[in-house]
């Protein structure tokens, strides 16, 4: 059964301190369980590219609940009404896509908030309140606790970042490269010098902000290189990945095993 919110990533965040988390693509509530039960501190339920609904996210949450993994959801637009459900699932956070400047920024925060400071519906009987067990203390707390990520994706994003950043609410900037990278009419090349300047300046933006920094690694070894300049939040590997990875390799070592 779920409690309280809790957001222990936030408060490390805020502390400075780096995390490590996952995404989820599978749609798998098994797959949630098993990576929650592995220990990581965030685990995030893709549902901008992942293949799930409200039903499949419902499921994923309740597995991951009780583990002591934060439970966060990328949602598929920056939509008050998407983002306000996914919240009364119970999220602990957002992560928000294809936001293009300082007024889409505000208006995700807003999103994200219960008035006074933004204008998510009040509801008691959902799922993050207990269905109505402790209500009144989740309202006094959901707005010090949700975690709001944004992500920068666009060239429009990059001409406004700093403003952006600047947005109270933000906790996290999350750098997108692929699609940054496509942006900049580079695709499928985030290595290029143009994209490599423009996360320079996003990280230059979020250390002025005070703001944390999160990306996707492809490695272990380019994840302590990102920590090591600073970020945060690094997303180390995928449930969809960590399958095909892994099975790709079993078979290829069969097909070598057979050549012998």
């Amino acid at each position: 059964m779920i409690g309280l919110i809790d957001n222990t990533v936030k408060r490390r965040l805020r502390a400075g301190e780096a995390t490590a988390g996952a995404w989820l693509q599978l749609c798998s509530p098994i797959a949630a369980e098993i990576m929650a039960g592995t220990g990581f501190d965030w685990l995030l339920i893709d549902m901008e590219h992942g293949h799930g609904d409200y039903q499949t996210l419902l499921a994923q949450l309740q597995a991951i609940g009780g583990s002591g993994t934060v439970p966060l959801v990328r949602v598929e637009a920056n939509d008050p009404a998407v983002i306000k459900r996914v919240l009364d699932l119970g999220a602990y956070g957002v992560m928000i896509p294809w936001v293009s400047g300082r007024k889409e920024c505000e208006a995700a925060v807003r999103a994200c908030k219960y008035p006074p400071e933004g204008i998510r519906g009040m509801a008691g009987s959902h799922r993050a309140a207990g269905f109505g067990r402790f209500a009144s203390d989740y309202w006094k707390r959901a707005n010090g606790e949700i975690l709001v990520i944004v992500q920068i994706e666009t060239i429009e994003a990059l001409r406004d970042v700093d403003a952006m950043l600047m947005v109270p609410g933000v906790d996290v900037v999350f750098v997108g490269p692929t699609d940054l990278s496509a942006a900049l009419g580079h695709v499928g090349d985030p290595k290029h010098p143009e994209v490599v300047e423009a996360i320079a300046a996003i990280e230059r933006a979020a250390r002025k902000a005070g703001v944390a920094l999160g990306t996707i690694s492809r490695s272990w070894d380019e994840a302590r290189v990102l920590y090591a300049r600073g970020y945060q939040m690094v997303t180390l590997c995928s449930d969809a990945a960590l399958v095909t990875q892994h099975a790709a390799a079993m078979v290829k070592a069969f097909r070598e095993m057979k050549k012998v």
